[in-house]
């Protein structure tokens, strides 16, 4: 155990480790040595953290009391906090109506079931709020556990939409964009076939038709 010319016992063989005095015996460094602190300095809180001094280092943080700052030894850097993706714009809105244009299109191609199905004679207007990640077109099935956002089971339910037919995607930039995912009778986009998981943004006023008779259009509002 050294001892320091203020009469502290110390651990440290070079600098006392209380007060930070060079030790008799060791050779002075190039530069001029630091000067003792005082019996007030001793007190001083750490500059870095406020932890109550007690010796040479800070216990809180490692910080040097004789050489001003700096921590002793290596610490593990703070994480950082992970950004948040920012929340897509809100305002847009899916309009779902029954169009029968629509159905007299799809009855005109014919198939085994054209002959059963009927236009609806009454189907009210309805708006979805398009919010979050993803809003799904579909009709709900408790066997799959599906519940989409836009559900078209009804009533009057369309026949001809898939229980996940099409899906509208948010974009960081506050549009949307349509996948249909493979959807047994096709979607169209403004008159026109979308190919199966084809990303395709979508526009203020743009048309989704689904199943026999259901049309979708997407506004921003």
């Amino acid at each position: 155990m050294a001892i320091c010319p203020v009469g502290h016992d110390s651990a440290d063989e070079e600098y006392c480790d209380v007060c930070g005095a060079l030790l008799a015996g060791t050779p002075a460094p190039a530069a001029a040595a630091p000067a003792v602190p005082s019996a007030t300095d001793q007190l001083d809180d750490c500059p870095d953290c406020g932890a109550p001094r007690g010796g040479r280092f800070c216990e809180g943080c490692g910080y040097d009391f004789v050489l001003g700052g700096g921590n002793r030894g290596t610490q593990s850097p703070t994480p950082s906090t992970p950004s948040i993706p920012s929340t897509p714009a809100s305002g847009w809105v899916a309009v779902i109506a029954a169009d029968r244009g629509h159905y007299e299109a799809m009855i005109a191609q014919g198939g085994p079931d054209a002959a059963r199905v009927t236009f609806p004679p009454y189907c009210p207007e309805r708006r979805v709020p398009l919010a979050g990640p993803e809003v799904r077109i579909g009709r709900r099935s408790q066997s799959r556990a599906l519940a989409p956002e836009i559900d078209l089971a009804g009533p009057p339910e369309d026949p001809g939409v898939s229980h996940l037919h099409a899906v509208l995607l948010a974009q960081a930039d506050g549009t949307w964009q349509l996948v249909d995912p493979g959807s047994a009778n096709g979607t169209l986009l403004n008159g026109k076939t979308v190919e199966h998981n084809a990303l395709i943004p979508l526009g203020d006023g743009d048309r989704i038709h689904v199943g026999a008779w259901t049309g979708i259009t997407v506004r921003k509002g």
